[in-house]
């Protein structure tokens, strides 16, 4: 057997894989269809782009996704040295320059002497190991293959991305900058709506037109990228009990909260571009127009990048995947990613790096090494290869993942910060256990 392992697909995913598997001494050939065949939301050719927000979730080490990107850090992984290496402000969250940071990817993997980058489309399961890291996106042609291979269809759901306006569209008099109760100082603009103001704007959304789900398309959506438009449709006070609401902000023209909040975050370091915060929508363009420039502030707004909203593609993963993330019908091909039911950046690359981790121990002749329950990765693992098959769900990373701690206290704090404790406890035997001797935890972003 050759010690090469075949990596389809240049996201995070697939990024992390190639980076920890070469890191290990195993060759990679590294496969991305861009820019030969584009994607429906990719805008470049480059490594690891972020499609929907540029955001990585928390930074605060005592919450599950602080944890998730703690043990990536512990393990190496390339694209939270490249998440660090690109920052921009963002309050309490980890967010990036997207093109910086996918720049430092495709620079990273392009430079490693053990990875080739390939760039055409796969459109069969390679011979020998190989990892399926095509993600949310994958082409139709691999996506037959794999129903071939597996004898079921996909499961899928509809993922919803916010529109991106130009800074200097909007009206500085109108908004104000801080962050909810002070975390990270004054990342954010804010754009406050008195009762008036929200009314107007809700039922403008309600009315506005939306891109019609296409015949063949059951129009399932991950309740965690729950288009705005739609979340209007549950009730008046929905947006401002979820993405509009106003806690923990003070308007300070008047020294009030107000009565609700569109919150934008900068996309990049020259701050020239903002993402409308938890503004996901298929309104058609000319509607975005009209009824996003209802906003206080964003009367004039000009936008970089409209909203829109794609399929994503994942398996039924308790179904198909063993708990090294093979697939049970053709084990020497892996799937990492999306693909294998997780939900978010980090879970995603997270599924890359113990892909990437797994062939190379297995192309080196060595056993598979089960992470540890206790950890973040570990719960992960389990939730995807061991859910019930049926209504089987895409999730993020959370607490309720995680075993029950051995701490009895009512103190909330108290005890995640003892589930953490042990998470990177058992992580760290983990990396012992596959031959990762690992660097000192860099506590840049997340303490």
């Amino acid at each position: 057997m050759d010690r090469i392992v075949r990596i389809i697909g240049g996201g995070l995913a697939g990024s992390e894989a190639a980076w920890q598997a070469a890191e290990r001494g195993v060759e990679v050939v590294l496969y991305e269809m861009r820019p030969l065949k584009t994607t429906g939301a990719h805008r470049t050719d480059l490594l690891g782009e972020l499609v929907c927000s540029n955001s990585l979730r928390s930074k605060d080490p005592v919450t599950a996704a602080g944890l998730l990107k703690r043990e990536l850090r512990r393990a190496g992984s390339l694209v939270m040295e490249a998440a660090e290496a690109c920052t921009v402000p963002a309050g309490s969250a980890l967010a990036v320059d997207r093109t910086l940071f996918a720049e430092y990817i495709t620079e990273r993997i392009s430079a490693h002497p053990l990875i080739e980058v390939v760039r055409r489309e796969v459109t069969e399961i390679p011979e020998g190991i190989s990892i399926i890291a095509t993600g949310p996106l994958t082409s139709e042609a691999l996506s037959s293959a794999l129903r071939g291979l597996l004898g079921e269809e996909h499961l899928y759901f509809y993922d919803a991305i916010a529109p991106i306006i130009d800074a200097e569209s909007i009206d500085h008099a109108r908004v104000f900058r801080a962050s909810r109760y002070d975390k990270g100082g004054d990342d954010y603009l804010n754009c406050p709506m008195d009762m008036d103001e929200y009314n107007r704007f809700y039922e403008a959304l309600l009315e506005a037109d939306r891109v019609a789900p296409r015949s063949f398309e059951d129009e399932k959506v991950f309740e965690g990228c729950m288009p705005v438009e739609v979340l209007a449709r549950r009730g008046r006070d929905t947006l401002r009990f979820g993405p509009m609401k106003p806690v923990g902000l003070t308007d300070p023209r008047t020294g009030r909260q107000p009565y609700a909040v569109v919150q934008l975050r900068v996309e990049n370091r020259d701050a020239s571009a903002y993402n409308m915060v938890g503004f996901q929508t298929r309104l058609k363009r000319p509607e975005q127009r009209r009824v996003f420039r209802i906003i206080p502030g964003l009367e004039r707004a000009e936008f970089l990048r409209y909203g829109s909203i794609h399929r994503n593609t994942f398996l039924n993963a308790p179904n198909s995947l063993n708990p090294d993330l093979s697939l049970r019908a053709r084990p020497e091909t892996y799937v990492a990613g999306q693909l294998t039911g997780v939900e978010g950046y980090i879970e995603s690359t997270a599924m890359g790096l113990l892909a990437g981790i797994n062939t190379a121990r297995r192309l080196k002749g060595e056993g598979f090494v089960m992470p540890p329950r206790e950890s973040a990765h570990g719960s992960l693992l389990n939730y995807i290869t061991r859910s019930p098959v049926r209504g089987f769900q895409p999730s993020n990373i959370n607490f309720a993942l995680l075993p029950p701690p051995e701490l009895r206290t009512r103190d909330r704090k108290m005890v995640r910060a003892h589930m953490v404790d042990r998470a990177l406890s058992a992580w760290d035997s983990y990396l012992e256990a596959v031959g990762l001797q690992r660097p000192l935890e860099r506590r840049v972003s997340d303490g």
